[in-house]
C-alpha cells in the first residue's frame, strides 16, 4: 500500500471531514485512558489522538505531561498529589500503575476547564501496547491512531535520547502490525526526522504553533527554532505548508487559530493532509468546516459530529 493510499482513510473526501478524539474524549472521560478511547470508538469516531512518553524500563505509556499531573492524579492512598511529579521517564511501568488518573481535582484550574468530565476511580495510565491490541479487534480494524510523541528541546533530560525514544515507541506498532493505521506527530521536528530514519513507511505529522502575544503554550515556529531541526521559514517564503512538504511530511497539524485560507490552499497545493487542534467551540468548528480541513481534533467529538451532520457532512 502506498503512503497516499494509507492517507486516504484520514484525508477529507467529498462529504467527509474526519473527527479525531483528542486524548480520547477529554471533555467527557478521563484523558488518555483506555476507558476514554473505548468510549470514543463506541461513539463511531475512527481516529483518536493520544500522547506517548516512555518509562524508565523502556515501556511506552499513554500520558501527556512529562511529570504526573497533580490536578489529575491520586496516589495509592487515594489522596491527590501535592505537586506535579515525578518524571514519567524516572518511573517504571509498575510504579506508574499505583497511581489513579480517573478524575480531575476539585477546585483546580485544570479541572474547571472540563466541568463535564466524569469522575472515575481505579483508572491507570495505560501502556501503549494495550491500545494497539485493542484496535486489532475486528470491530476496530478501521481505527487510526494519531500519536503525539512528547518532546521538548528545552528540557532534554525529561525524555530519553531521541533515537532510543523513537525505537521504543515503534516496537508496539510493528509488533501489532499497525504501520498502515498510525500517524506519528510531534512539535519537536527532530523526533519526526528520526521517525523518518527508522520507519519511513509511517506517515508523519508536523505540529505547529506560531508566536502570539501571551501564548499559553510553548511556540515552536520561528526562525532559528530548536523545535524545527534546522528548517527555515525564510527559505520557503514564510509558508509553513511549504516547509512541511520540503521536510517530507505528509500531514500538517496547526493550531486552529493559526490556519488561514491562504495556508489551507497552499497545503492543498503541496498535497498535505491538514488536521487542526484542538477545536471545541461551535463557531470555531464551523470555521474549520468552511476552510475545508481534513481532520478536526477535539475534546468533544459529539459537538463536531453534530456540526458536520447539520452541514450535510459525515466523518467517515
Amino acid at each position: 500500500m502506498t503512503s497516499e493510499q494509507q492517507l486516504g482513510a484520514i484525508r477529507a473526501a467529498p462529504g467527509i471531514i474526519r473527527v479525531h478524539g483528542h486524548r480520547g474524549a477529554r471533555g467527557i472521560l478521563p484523558e488518555n485512558s483506555l476507558e476514554g478511547f473505548a468510549f470514543t470508538f463506541s461513539a463511531d469516531v475512527r481516529v483518536v489522538e493520544l500522547d506517548l512518553l516512555v518509562t524508565a524500563d523502556h515501556i511506552p505509556v499513554i500520558t501527556h505531561n512529562p511529570q504526573l499531573m497533580s490536578a489529575s492524579t491520586r496516589g495509592a492512598d487515594g489522596k491527590w498529589l501535592c505537586e506535579d511529579g515525578p518524571l514519567i521517564s524516572e518511573c517504571t511501568f509498575a510504579e506508574l500503575q499505583t497511581f489513579d488518573i480517573g478524575g480531575l481535582r476539585p477546585g483546580s484550574e485544570y479541572g474547571q476547564r472540563y466541568p463535564d468530565q466524569v469522575f472515575l476511580s481505579g483508572i491507570r495510565i495505560p501502556g501503549f501496547d494495550s491500545l494497539c491490541q485493542l484496535i486489532r479487534d475486528d470491530d476496530l480494524d478501521d481505527v487510526w491512531l494519531n500519536i503525539e510523541i512528547k518532546s521538548d528541546p528545552r528540557f532534554p533530560a525529561n525524555t530519553p535520547e531521541i533515537p532510543e525514544y523513537v525505537a521504543d515507541i515503534l516496537k508496539p506498532i510493528f509488533a501489532s502490525k499497525l504501520e498502515d493505521r498510525v500517524i506519528l506527530q510531534s512539535f519537536d521536528w527532530r523526533v519526526l526526522h528520526e521517525c523518518e530514519r527508522q520507519a519511513p513507511q509511517i506517515s508523519r505529522s508536523y505540529l505547529s504553533y506560531i508566536p502570539k502575544p501571551n501564548a499559553p503554550l510553548a511556540v515552536n515556529i520561528y526562525e532559528g527554532s530548536p523545535w524545527m531541526d534546522g528548517l527555515s521559514l525564510e527559505e520557503h517564503r514564510n509558508s509553513l505548508p511549504r516547509v512541511v512538504a520540503h521536510a517530507g511530511g505528509q500531514v500538517w497539524s496547526p493550531f486552529f487559530e493559526d490556519l488561514t485560507a491562504e495556508d489551507m490552499q497552499m497545503a492543498r497545493n503541496e498535497g498535505l493532509v491538514v488536521n487542526v487542534w484542538t477545536v471545541n467551540e461551535r463557531a470555531d468548528i464551523e470555521h474549520m468546516i468552511d476552510l475545508g480541513v481534513d481532520g478536526i481534533i477535539t475534546d468533544y467529538p459529539g459537538r463536531v459530529q453534530r456540526c458536520l451532520l447539520e452541514h450535510g457532512l459525515s466523518w467517515k
